[in-house]
């Protein structure tokens, strides 16, 4: 490769307000595509390539280059596709600047206004013939091809949404690992609402009756996932099923793509060279110069998109077949012995045994007879009509000696009749084009992505061969070659088994069959059960005295049929099985949830071999444990959260009604014996609840009298609450992860004591000085000294202009939890050295007070990145949504109220229930919502933190002197004593 980036100098603030922000590339490979400064030469369909969260818009290079080598290689040299309007392809770029679009709503409005100008742009470069070099003849490009990885799939279609989107201009979108269905985190307002005023867009635009009234009617939607592999997004985000129908789109995973066969990481997927070759070549596919819009329309597009990207083995796989007009006519001699009997298998060790073309005839079985399928395997590539191969499938109908039709129609005639007269003749159509490639499976396999020529297969079922009487498979070899082929007609008693078994009885027992010796060459085994995407699974095949001179070794299909995931295993002896069916928190589709029919394995095996075949299925507890920690791992940042809560409560029940503020550990130690298993038990109960609600029809639904009796609109938010799990199996994960939280709150507790007695003895170092340090005998005067009143109003006031005009509240956020530590550090060290049950008290309050502030920050970090990033690019722009000083007042009038040493005041009265009541409030959100609208946890901690403002002014009355002696920290806000205690001499 030898790329150039050509930067579009004119794109400048004429055109966009971003153009100090982001840039537009063209792409040019030296030494293939012809241009220079004066002309770029334009002359294709222009493609637009839009990179992900912190992406670089240089991973185009390899789609770019595969592109202009292939267009010079290959389509130029085909006149029949240059007729039919095929064109090089011009790919531009936007350069992001590597913005983090995947945290910040604003961004990415501004990202996809950007796009809508960027495509206005490029149109306009088409117009002037200096830019263009094309045939004057054609029309002018109307529409531009968006390619977009991770974040710029999300960037594409929120385009389409925008009030600046030029209607028509976009009419194919492909992205890579794009996580369309959720946002990759809920810690940032904007980007939940913009995600849900997106998707809600598409969803109504397909709702409409009329295609007059869907303005994406026209528009293609293909989201292709990597897999497992893919540990930056789930890539269950990237299901679509959820926004459109199947007429305008689908979801397709990077093994599941015909000769790439492979899972794929968030960034290989835009480099990966089998990918990538089928990307571009269906791309040229889909091209079309002589329309405006530069494509074929919707329909036929979608049908190039399925050739390529599905297996072909699909329920919704076109076959060709039925549409084809017969072309070549066959003729037999009457007396041939090549019609085998009705329901023979036809296998051929070798072709061109009998030194010369050779035709074997299977007779289709009447129809009528249910669930019957033709089934072929080979080694060999089908022939096209007039090809040169060895191996053409024909499927043909007898053709009457006096049909008016003469034989001169056919653009194929081959005649083995040997010029007998009683000759018999058949009409055929060729099958080629349904050929379906499987990755080759010999004794010498490994991988499914082995570089090897892949094995050809037809299936068809009964119905699709009803106007056919005979299969011609046509052995065209000359000589003694090596090849095989396997060909029959099957039943779907023979061939399919469905495995009645639960889930549960697959933890505990797994599941085993064996499979007869005189089985069909393909069968299929259902497991309805396997249908979450939580779950692993170890899957042994083991053969029973098999032959040694088998065609082909075993081969092992795993799929399920949405999203369109198929998995390949060549030479299959023991594979891990894992899958992407239903997943937390994943909006429920537009139609029938397909992934409740759960897993299909389809194994091909050499039915000459008279084997039997032992199948064993079992969990995989540890695979399974990383599948959780990949769909809930936010789950981890916002459960810990509802310990806390429930911790802070017990210290201030204790505190209000004792005088004594526990330390963290006791009160996880008393929590733990109290509130939180009744609440887990709670929780568990309504996991299960949501579970089986979300599964019910809409008729069985205990609430569905309060909807409209003759209309059941979708809700696609019922996954969002706790564990977003539409399997009532898992409502054990709740107390499990209660549990892991449990943990993870010890571990950082005690990591935070660890820091904060490292930081104390330093602070005791620089701070030390000798004598007796004097003691309060009631306890009640500030625990330390503090800045003057005057200079702490200034510092805050200042803090919160900056909030209002320049710095997001996030920045306010983080410098209150900078000083919340630097007050618990004193803290504890006035505690320690004074042994005072005031200052363990305060230290104690201030380090809880601390540790809720420390889990809330990363959500606020994620903003504070974007805005940090802002400023190293000089976008200086203020964000709209993120200065409401309401939103950070009462953390830093908190945090200042503690810097001065004050304790919070006993309540007696019922309004020390109001606490309580916030704690348990936010601990109930923190598990219900947490994951799905995490950003709101600010805000009720936040809540949280203005009612302890609250108890500092109105315990004893609000006044303005009342304030200030609260700044001054010398007011007597607490009424915990410690009798005795007079002065401590240091030692």
């Amino acid at each position: 490769m030898s790329p150039t980036f050509i930067r579009m100098v004119g794109f400048d603030t004429e055109h966009t307000r971003f153009a100090s922000k982001y840039n537009l590339f063209l792409y040019r490979e030296e030494g293939v595509d012809a241009y220079n400064q004066e002309n770029l030469g334009l002359n294709g369909a222009p493609v637009l390539f839009l990179p992900g969260n912190a992406g670089s818009y240089r991973q185009v290079r390899s789609l770019a280059a595969e592109a202009s080598r292939h267009y010079a290689d290959v389509v130029r040299h085909d006149e029949e596709r240059l007729k039919l309007g095929t064109r090089s392809l011009d790919f531009f770029m936007i350069d992001f600047n590597e913005d983090l679009a995947a945290f910040h709503g604003q961004t990415l409005l501004d990202q996809a206004e950007y796009v809508n100008e960027a495509v206005a742009y490029i149109l306009s470069l088409y117009h002037d013939p200096r830019r263009s070099r094309r045939d004057p003849s054609l029309p002018d490009p109307s529409s531009v091809i968006v390619i977009g990885h991770s974040m710029g799939g999300i960037v594409a279609r929120t385009a389409l949404t925008m009030t600046n989107y030029q209607a028509n201009s976009v009419n194919t979108i492909v992205t890579m690992s794009a996580p369309h269905a959720k946002p990759p985190v809920s810690f940032e307002s904007d980007i939940v609402h913009t995600y849900k005023q997106i998707n809600d867009y598409w969803r109504e635009a397909h709702s409409q009756t009329w295609a007059n009234n869907n303005p994406l009617w026209h528009v293609t939607l293909i989201s292709i996932a990597g897999g497992s592999r893919d540990t930056v997004v789930p890539s269950d985000y990237a299901s679509i099923s959820s926004l459109v129908p199947e007429t305008h789109g689908f979801t397709v995973f990077t093994s599941t793509i015909p000769d790439v066969w492979i899972g794929m990481d968030h960034l290989s997927i835009t480099w990966c060279d089998q990918f990538r070759k089928s990307i571009i070549k269906s791309l040229f596919d889909i091209v079309d110069v002589r329309r405006a819009s530069q494509t074929k329309p919707r329909a036929e597009r979608m049908r190039i998109f399925k050739k390529w990207y599905l297996t072909g083995l699909e329920p919704i796989a076109e076959r060709t077949l039925p549409q084809k007009e017969p072309n070549t006519l066959l003729t037999l001699e009457d007396s041939s012995n090549t019609i085998l009997p009705q329901g023979q298998r036809l296998i051929l060790r070798e072709l061109g045994h009998n030194t010369g073309p050779n035709v074997h005839l299977l007779p289709v079985p009447p129809q009528g007879v249910s669930g019957k399928k033709f089934t072929l395997l080979s080694d060999q590539p089908f022939d096209e009509t007039g090809d040169q191969g060895s191996l053409e499938v024909l499927f043909c109908s007898v053709f009457p000696v006096h049909n008016g039709k003469f034989a001169s129609v056919f653009s194929m005639n081959m005649d083995f009749s040997g010029g007998n007269i009683g000759s018999t003749r058949l009409a055929c159509k060729n099958a080629a084009e349904d050929g379906i490639h499987l990755p080759a499976s010999t004794r010498t396999s490994k991988q499914a992505y082995d570089r090897t020529t892949p094995f050809s297969y037809l299936q068809y079922d009964l119905e699709d061969l009803v106007e056919h009487q005979f299969v011609a498979v046509v052995d065209k070899a000359r000589s003694p070659t090596r090849g095989w082929v396997v060909a029959e007609f099957s039943d779907s008693s023979d061939s399919v088994i469905r495995a009645r078994v639960g889930l549960g009885g697959l933890l505990s027992a797994g599941l085993n069959m064996r499979l007869p010796a005189n089985r069909p060459m393909l069968t299929e085994v259902k497991i309805p059960a396997l249908h979450s995407s939580l779950l692993n699974y170890k899957l042994k095949i083991v053969r029973r005295s098999y032959a040694q001179q088998e065609l082909f070794a075993p081969l092992l299909r795993q799929s399920i049929p949405d999203p369109h995931e198929s998995k390949f295993f060549v030479n299959v002896k023991q594979v891990n099985v894992n899958l992407h069916g239903l997943a937390p928190f994943m909006p429920p589709p537009l139609r029938d949830q397909a992934a409740l029919n759960g897993v299909s394995f389809h194994l091909w095996t050499d039915p000459s071999s008279e084997s039997t075949v032992d199948v064993s299925l079992s969990v995989d507890i540890l695979g399974s444990l990383g599948e959780l920690v990949m769909r809930y791992r936010t789950v981890f940042a916002t459960f810990p959260i509802l310990v806390i809560a429930l911790v802070l409560r017990k210290q201030f029940q204790v505190y209000d009604e004792t005088g004594y503020f526990i330390t963290f550990a006791e009160g996880l130690d008393s929590t733990l014996r109290s509130s939180l298993p009744l609440l887990l038990l709670a929780m568990s109960l309504l996991a299960s609840s949501l579970a089986t609600s979300s599964t019910l029809p809409p008729s069985d639904d205990p609430f569905h009298w309060r909807t409209n009796s003759t209309e059941s609109p979708i809700d696609f938010t019922k996954n969002d609450l706790l564990l977003g799990s539409q399997d009532a199996f898992f409502w054990f994960l709740v107390p499990i992860f209660g549990l892991i939280s449990v943990g993870v709150c010890v571990i950082i507790n005690y990591v935070s004591l660890s820091l904060l007695s490292v930081l104390s003895f330093v602070y005791g170092l620089l701070n030390s000085k000798s004598g007796y340090i004097k003691r309060d005998d009631k306890g009640n005067l500030p625990i330390f000294s503090a800045p003057t009143p005057r200079r702490r109003l200034i510092n805050t006031a200042a803090l919160l202009i900056l909030v209002s005009t320049a710095v997001p509240y996030q920045f306010a956020y983080m410098v209150a939890c900078i000083v919340q530590l630097a007050t618990c550090v004193r803290a504890q060290w006035h505690a320690k050295e004074t042994k005072s049950t005031a200052h363990y008290n305060f230290a104690n309050y201030t380090y809880s007070v601390f540790l809720l502030m420390l889990w809330i920050l990363p959500i606020n970090i994620l903003v504070l990145l974007v805005w940090a990033h802002n400023l190293v690019v000089h976008w200086f722009m203020p964000f709209s949504s993120h200065h409401n000083v309401l939103s950070i007042m009462p953390f830093i009038l908190l945090v200042e109220a503690m810097t001065t040493g004050t304790m919070i005041p006993r309540v007696s009265s019922r309004l020390k229930n109001v606490t309580s009541l916030i704690l348990f409030a936010l601990a109930i959100y923190s598990a219900v919502y947490g994951v799905s609208y995490a950003y709101l946890l600010h805000h009720l901690t936040n809540v949280f933190a203005a009612w302890l403002v609250g108890g500092y002014l109105f315990s004893s009355g609000f006044s303005i002197r009342r304030l200030w002696r609260i700044l001054e920290g010398g007011d007597d806000v607490t009424s915990t004593s410690e009798p005795g205690s007079h002065t401590k001499k240091k030692p």
